[in-house]
């Protein structure tokens, strides 16, 4: 009863979120990847935590290093863990 299935462009602009899990469309390109991530990070609320699965030969350790050097301000980037040939990305807003 708590859940609500909405379009992207349905979501209020104000709505913030304390978690994002994802399992993000790498495939659709990187500049679409990189418009969709910072179209949704930044409404992570303070202290909020995203966690994204990634594929290391899709570029995992790239996504990291790009999202470490554009969120530096106010965002924590770290590899939560890996698994075989996935790693789980973990974006903490700080501020």
């Amino acid at each position: 009863s708590n859940i609500t299935a909405l379009l992207p462009e349905q979501v209020p602009a104000d709505l913030r979120f304390s978690g994002i899990w994802s399992n993000p469309p790498i495939r659709v390109g990187k500049k679409e990847l990189h418009n969709l991530l910072l179209m949704w990070l930044p409404r992570l609320e303070t202290g909020g935590e995203a966690y994204l699965v990634v594929q290391k030969n899709l570029g995992s350790d790239s996504l990291q290093k790009w999202l470490t050097e554009e969120l530096a301000n106010g965002y924590e980037v770290s590899r939560y863990t890996s698994i075989k040939t996935y790693r789980v990305l973990k974006i903490k807003k700080s501020s």
